[in-house]
């Protein structure tokens, strides 16, 4: 069976430059193209060649920088090679007409990682042809899923939430040897040793909360003198561009009474490492997030985690056994108390943890998520 990735025009595949939909990609790959012949459409960027194959798996990168560009690009060339059994489009559900028009013998599928079905994002008679034309749709979270079949009773039957995963080899266990290591290293690096840390990993940006943990922090340090924040991520994948929202955090976090660190960009090879440092993982999300996959990454690293009740990300936790899910999102205050609890109750917080590894390991994996692909690709197959 061939099968073709029509991946997001933003970044390229592997994620040298980051991205959720990247890491997903380049981690399934190498489990579901022992079975199909799969060829990946991603944008040529990251010092990446046009072309490149690895066994079954080719890739194809095109010039992206627009949008428009971008596809015309995969339609010309899906145009003078039209061989595949499959096109799955990821997270762009206007491509699937684009597409049929140069591939009408082909079956599609849509892989959906944010509310993309949405009337500011597609016009509803552009959905109900897209839901018409795939053959099923995938979304990373139930809430990305349920919201598709309430706007649209007709996919009802074609969606199936197929949540995303971590590679847990990556990341190293609180307390295990190695993430001592990585701690001390990196404690020593930013002078944090003797500190303990809340650790942030996402883009600086208002939805994703910084501003909220800044606020928050300002009575934990004072509550917990040797408490530290850093916050792991720039402004946009892939270089550390400075805008209004960055300065401003910069400068409230001159404010604080304890130490601030920026890191800014980190490539995803990078990043595993960094949950060491941390003692505490918050993902303060202020708008409807799919289902945010650092979650994930916390819960690979072992560490108690405190996450906004917002779109799909409490989908993973079950409140006070895996995790904390805060719903005052919006709130320090809130905040502030979570944080507060954990760095009070040291042994609640490491069996908080425990549990959240556990689950990475027996649900979270690519394995799974590979699996639970296979499975609606082999029913195309069938047809």
């Amino acid at each position: 069976m061939n099968i073709a990735f029509i991946c997001t025009e933003k970044l390229p595949v592997p994620p040298v430059l980051g991205g959720a939909i990247q890491i997903y990609i380049d981690n399934i790959l190498p489990i579901i193209s022992k079975k199909y012949h799969i060829t990946v459409y991603n944008a040529l960027k990251g010092g990446l060649p046009a072309k490149e194959e690895n066994g079954n798996v080719k890739y194809i990168r095109v010039k992206a920088r627009t949008k428009s560009e971008y596809i015309k690009n995969i339609k010309e060339d899906i145009a003078k090679h039209n061989k595949y059994d499959l096109i799955h489009v990821f997270n762009r559900p206007k491509w699937i007409k684009q597409l049929t028009k140069v591939a009408p013998n082909t079956k599609f599928s849509l892989s959906l990682h944010n509310e993309m079905m949405i009337p500011k994002k597609i016009s509803p008679p552009e959905a109900k042809e897209c839901i018409d034309k795939v053959e099923f749709i995938t979304t990373v979270s139930k809430f990305i899923g349920d919201e598709v079949i309430k706007m649209y009773p007709s996919a009802k039957g074609k969606v199936f939430p197929v949540y995303s995963a971590v590679n847990i080899s990556k990341y190293h266990m609180i307390n295990s040897d190695k993430a001592k290591r990585n701690k001390k290293e990196l404690q020593k690096k930013y002078h944090l040793e003797g500190y303990k840390v809340i650790i942030c990993v996402s883009r600086l940006s208002p939805k994703k909360g910084q501003q909220i943990v800044m606020e928050a922090m300002k009575s934990v340090m004072k509550s917990h003198p040797k408490t530290a924040v850093i916050f792991i991520g720039s402004k946009w994948y892939g270089n550390n561009e400075i805008d209004d929202f960055t300065k401003e955090l910069h400068e409230k976090g001159k404010e604080l009474p304890g130490p601030v660190v920026f890191t800014g960009f980190l490539t995803p090879a990078e990043i595993p490492k960094y949950y060491n440092m941390g003692d505490i993982f918050i993902c303060a999300s202020q708008w409807r997030e799919p289902l945010a996959r650092i979650h994930y990454e916390g819960m690979a690293a072992g560490l108690p985690i405190i996450t906004t009740n917002r779109g799909g990300n409490a989908e993973l936790f079950t409140q006070n056994v895996n995790g904390i899910v805060l719903d005052e999102y919006d709130n320090p205050n809130a905040m502030a108390k979570k944080i507060n609890y954990l760095l009070d109750n040291p042994k609640k917080a490491m069996i908080m943890g425990q549990n959240a590894r556990k689950d990475a390991e027996k649900y979270y994996t690519f394995d799974r998520v590979a699996s639970e692909l296979m499975k609606l690709f082999d029913r195309v197959k069938k047809k």
